[in-house]
């Protein structure tokens, strides 16, 4: 059974004194569900669940923002109060009734006692429908991404998660550990955080039932497509969902995406995704302050998709690329670890999830730096190489010109700390810079904030 570190933030949030009513987000199929159900019965608590999509007509009940019908209708429904000791009411697939949405600012000003949590995929292709005032201020929002890798090997091999963390605290991890943890993150490249897929690989250890779930996964976004798009959007929307895969790390450009669409409507697809979690962008910012996002530059980003193991699939990439690749092709020649760690920089910290990179073009001295994040007031620049002696030119002109005292490498080396200085070029003259570079294995992409303080 896969723990999920969301089950905290549940129990957190269950034990507030005036709790709103709580929205789960996410891409489909990465546990909103389960995690209610799983919260719910390790707290001895009546799970009071109703999915929506097999009662569509209680939209209307909700439009009505009657409290008192409306808890009428879903106690006929579960043949039970709603309102007893130790009780949640779960509203699952909230996509399917809309109304239901603007209805939990009621719940929270009538019924504040009374715990709720509504979970929905998609949201942003139903609303798009829909003409209503949200309840700004009135609900709370947790999002909820796939399995990440130290969720993975909790339940594959629990005892290196203490060795994962030691890395991101500079601490001597053993030979036999490090390799048994890049070995894991391997499968974790092929496997993903898709928990179906995740259970399928722990279960039976066979990667043709991984590749089995992974089909039925992308299946079923398409036809989710079919339910909330336009018809004459369905076929743009699924050509884009298939390329994203194939455009990871790159700036994107909409003819990469399809090109025999408008830039205007494929760029109408990639929101409609991006907002519903199924991709993230990595939007360029100037990187001169916090927050990154008050620099961002919202038309110059690259996307990354939800999931590393679901970009594999869908590139058509096998097990043997990945087991035999070597160390420098498993990093710098494809894209899966690019992914890989901005899947998993975007859930480290409460809230919406926001990546950010930098970038300067032009006629000379181009350069990009992979992701940047802000620790505090400190902004860190963050690269994805291989090697001790992968190049550290962008990195250098990131510091020249942000003035940065730190910056991340992730790579499949041990972790180290050192004191760097080069000369990097501005224009015509060659400065001095300074900085101290922290090198991390891919794997302790989670406990970066141990290494950064």
């Amino acid at each position: 059974m896969i723990t999920r570190r969301s089950e905290q933030f549940l129990w957190r949030w269950y034990g507030q004194a005036r709790r709103k009513p709580l929205i789960l987000r996410g891409a489909r199929q990465v546990g909103k569900s389960t995690l209610v159900r799983r919260f719910a019965a390790s707290h001895n608590l009546t799970l009071n669940e109703i999915n929506l999509e097999k009662h569509p007509e209680l939209d209307r009940v909700f439009q009505c923002l009657d409290m008192k019908r409306m808890l009428l209708e879903l106690e006929g429904l579960l043949g039970r109060r709603i309102e007893s000791e130790r009780s949640l009411l779960f509203l699952d697939e909230i996509q399917a009734t809309p109304y239901a949405l603007a209805a939990l600012r009621y719940f929270y000003e009538e019924r504040p006692e009374m715990p709720v949590i509504v979970a929905g995929s998609l949201l942003e292709f139903a609303l798009a429908k829909h003409a209503f005032s949200m309840p700004v201020g009135r609900v709370e929002y947790h999002h909820i991404g796939p399995v990440s890798f130290s969720e993975f090997i909790a339940c594959a091999d629990s005892d290196l998660n203490p060795w994962r963390e030691a890395a991101a605290r500079f601490e001597t991890v053993p030979e036999s550990a490090h390799r048994r943890l890049l070995s894991r993150m391997r499968e974790y490249f092929y496997v993903g955080g898709m928990p179906e897929a995740v259970q399928a690989f722990l279960d039976s250890g066979s990667l043709s039932d991984v590749q089995a779930v992974q089909r039925s996964i992308a299946e079923t976004y398409q036809d989710d497509f079919s339910k909330y798009a336009q018809s004459s959007d369905l076929v743009r929307l699924r050509r884009v969902f298939a390329q994203i895969p194939r455009n990871i790390g790159r700036k994107i450009k909409y003819v990469n995406l399809s090109r025999e669409e408008r830039a205007r409507e494929v760029k109408a697809c990639v929101e409609l995704l991006s907002c519903a979690q199924i991709c993230q962008k990595v939007v360029a910012s100037h990187c001169s302050g916090v927050p990154l996002a008050a620099e961002s530059d919202d038309d110059t980003y690259k996307l990354i998709s939800m999931d590393v193991g679901m970009v594999n699939f869908l590139c058509g990439g096998r097990w043997s690329d990945i087991s035999e690749a070597s160390e420098q092709a498993l990093v710098n020649e494809g894209s899966l670890a690019e992914q890989f760690i901005g899947q998993h920089l975007a859930y480290l910290e409460e809230g919406k999830p926001q990546l950010h990179y930098w970038i300067r073009e032009g006629r000379a001295n181009n350069a990009e730096v992979d992701y940047v994040v802000a620790a505090g007031t400190r902004i860190l620049p963050i690269e994805v190489k291989a090697g001790a002696g992968g190049s550290l030119k962008s990195l250098q002109q990131f510091v020249l010109e942000k003035n940065a005292g730190q910056v991340v490498r992730f790579d499949l080396n041990p972790s180290s700390r050192l004191k760097a200085a080069y000369r990097a070029r501005a224009e015509q003259t060659a400065n001095r810079v300074a900085f101290e570079l922290l090198s991390l294995p891919l794997y302790a992409v989670e406990a970066l904030p141990l290494a950064i303080g």
